[in-house]
């Protein structure tokens, strides 16, 4: 599993003009920054990331999203902005086991990285919770935990902010500035986030040297004995579903992941299934970020998980050897 679409986070603010897939609202100003547009992918990335018809990519609102996201000014105490959780620097996690919020608040689960989220389908968060990039944005902000204030309070705040008008009347043709449209300009933002161009891509792309024979290997047992790729499949290396090991259900106040959203027995204890992109940097592992190295992980995999009335059925001892292993490891 070497290298498998870990290395580049690509935040592609050099984003190649098309032709316009539709109207724009009637009051938004017609200036070439607000032509929809389709951001320009790694290599290995072939498809572009689905974009919805009412919120199309523009280069002023993606630069509009940028600064939403890294403003803590959206938070109750203007501390906590979307990066504290999601930093670059960290593949857009924050490092920590489970989040810290407003007033050094600890929430349960740990922060999921937003690279490659723009694939996202089937819900977001790591229980689905919300349908798409743009519900996505909004939850945070109004979460208790994390930037603690309301969609009206950070509104307001907004509102007072001129600089902020301006550009809401140059992206959305209007200077009043509303949730809906500070959920658009992030989620635009959000769908930049794109990585690829790694050994592994380009190994999948014919270039067999790309990868080492360690690396090689590694590869195989991903596909086969250690049968990785059932949840981590295709270009983005997740199948975007959800799935039960058991982690979570282990504690005095079990964690029931998708079932609190669905309420379905079969949903309790599973949770969506990450990207494998950039994995050496998104640490600790885990929804509870209970696994500070990727070593733990394997070996939490190699013993079949934790067992539960849900179990799934692909999680099972894998029996691999210490060579096996070390082969799956990015090097």
């Amino acid at each position: 599993m070497r290298r498998l679409g870990l290395l580049c986070v690509v935040l592609l603010m050099a984003l190649a003009a098309c032709e316009p897939a539709q109207q724009q609202p009637a009051r938004q100003a017609a200036t070439a920054d607000n032509a929809p547009i389709q951001p320009k992918l790694p290599a290995g990335i072939d498809a572009p990331p689905p974009i919805p018809a009412d919120n199309p990519l523009t280069t002023a609102k993606i630069e509009l999203g940028r600064q939403l996201f890294f403003d803590p000014r959206l938070s109750a105490d203007g501390i906590v902005s979307c990066a504290t959780c999601h930093n670059p620097v960290m593949g857009f996690t924050d490092g920590r086991p489970t989040s810290m919020g407003v007033k050094g608040q600890i929430g349960g689960r740990s922060a999921p990285s937003v690279i490659n989220l723009a694939y996202a389908t089937n819900g977001v968060f790591w229980d689905g919770r919300a349908k798409s990039l743009e519900d996505q944005a909004k939850g945070p902000i109004a979460n208790p935990i994390e930037m603690g204030t309301t969609h009206e309070a950070m509104v307001a705040n907004l509102n007072g902010i001129s600089g902020y008008k301006e550009q809401f009347q140059r992206v959305f043709g209007s200077p009043e500035i509303t949730i809906d449209n500070v959920a658009r300009a992030i989620a635009s933002f959000e769908r930049t986030i794109i990585s690829g161009n790694s050994p592994w891509d380009k190994f999948q792309k014919g270039d067999a040297g790309a990868l080492s024979d360690s690396a090689k290997r590694g590869w195989d047992i991903y596909q086969k004995k250690a049968n990785c790729i059932a949840c981590h499949a295709g270009f983005n290396l997740t199948d975007n579903n959800y799935h039960n090991l058991g982690v979570g259900l282990d504690k005095a106040e079990p964690d029931l992941g998708r079932y609190v959203i669905t309420k379905m027995e079969e949903d309790k204890g599973r949770f969506k299934t990450p990207t494998l992109r950039e994995i050496t940097y998104t640490g600790p592992y885990m929804h509870d970020g209970r696994f500070r190295t990727l070593e733990e992980v394997i070996e939490f995999y190699n013993k079949g998980g934790i067992k539960n009335a849900q179990l799934d059925k692909e999680v099972k001892a894998l029996n691999l050897t210490a060579t096996e292993k070390a082969d799956l490891l990015p090097s």
